[in-house]
């Protein structure tokens, strides 16, 4: 009992730190507190950095922290918290393969951290009617996607938000009137539905905002990102297409408002590794994307992921493809 109120006062002195972070100098301080909070508290992640012979007396910088594979969140349950999860958030599969599961002991460090980060972008999201096209998220139980966009949905206090599964027809209706009437609108859609939308339905919209959260699920051909973004600019009559990258594994999102370029929020940062070795970064050059997400205090805020990029001099990164599953270190890649 004592050990875990000792954690939760560790807790909420990190989560006020990882929203208040203003420079770089805040995120390294912030950043090494909390790799020695979880290295003490995370049983995964500290076989994982005992196995690789690294503890926080040697680490001075974020570069040489250790990040788990995003693998191990299918297999293990990932936790630096004592409390018992409020929600199990998981990724979407095929039948029979293994799915992530990321336990989210604290949802208004989730709530504080997509609001923000969204905010942080686009402004108020009272000011947007909120329209979600996530047919392949809402056929299923713990989308961490759908649960930030229902929380938009209420926010946005507009009757007209909602989300919409097979009503194409209704919701190209419903487009067409909140844009004629001058409403700032968001449409944050995955990608084949929106695909969908404009090949039954043509708009000239001016007043609208069209974001894709990436994947086919299957449903169709993936395509590279600037060919899609070229079909649904067309299918919209619009001039950009905003992108959200986010995952079950992260409790934060980045943002492209346009050009394929993404850029974080202050608690959350993107570097790349040899696809070769995996234990060492590189710059200016495609690599795997290692994430830092600061909002992952309670479970593991250090995670190499299975997507290919190429971090900018400034810090924003594109994505350019995925590590081929039968060989993870990157000999082959499927780009989409």
């Amino acid at each position: 009992m004592r050990k875990l109120f000792y954690l939760n006062k560790i807790q909420m002195t990190l989560k006020d730190k990882i929203f208040n972070i203003q420079t770089e100098n805040d995120f390294q301080k912030v950043a090494l507190e909390i790799f020695n909070f979880q290295f003490e508290n995370n049983p995964v992640y500290r076989s994982y950095c005992d196995l690789l012979y690294v503890h926080p007396s040697s680490v001075k910088s974020i570069t040489q922290i250790p990040f788990l594979p995003i693998e191990f969140f299918k297999t293990k349950n990932v936790l630096s918290s004592g409390d018992v999860p409020k929600v199990i958030f998981t990724s979407s599969g095929t039948t029979g393969s293994t799915v992530s599961r990321h336990f989210v002991t604290d949802l208004n460090i989730y709530e504080e951290s997509f609001t923000r980060g969204f905010e942080n972008f686009y402004g108020p999201i009272e000011d947007f009617v909120i329209l979600g096209l996530l047919p392949s998220y809402l056929e299923r139980e713990g989308s961490s996607l759908i649960y930030m966009a229902n929380h938009f949905i209420q926010k946005s206090n507009h009757p007209e938000s909602g989300f919409y599964l097979n009503q194409m027809d209704e919701l190209a209706d419903k487009l067409i009137t909140l844009d004629s009437s001058g409403k700032k609108v968001l449409l944050i859609g995955v990608s084949f539905a929106l695909l969908d939308l404009v090949e039954k339905h043509s708009f000239n919209l001016k007043n609208t905002l069209i974001m894709e959260t990436g994947g086919m699920k299957g449903r169709r051909k993936e395509l590279i990102r600037s060919e899609l973004h070229n079909v649904l600019k067309k299918g919209f009559g619009v001039q950009t297409i905003h992108s959200e990258y986010g995952m079950t594994e992260l409790l934060s999102q980045a943002y492209s408002k346009g050009d394929g370029v993404f850029e974080c929020p202050p608690w959350m940062r993107v570097l790349t590794r040899d696809t070769e070795d995996p234990l060492s970064l590189v710059e200016n050059q495609t690599g795997g994307i290692n994430i830092i997400d600061l909002a992952n205090v309670n479970s593991c805020s250090f995670i190499a992921t299975q997507d290919l990029g190429k971090v900018n001099s400034n810090g924003n990164f594109e994505v350019l493809g995925r590590f081929d599953n039968s060989d993870i270190r990157g000999c082959n890649l499927m780009v989409f």
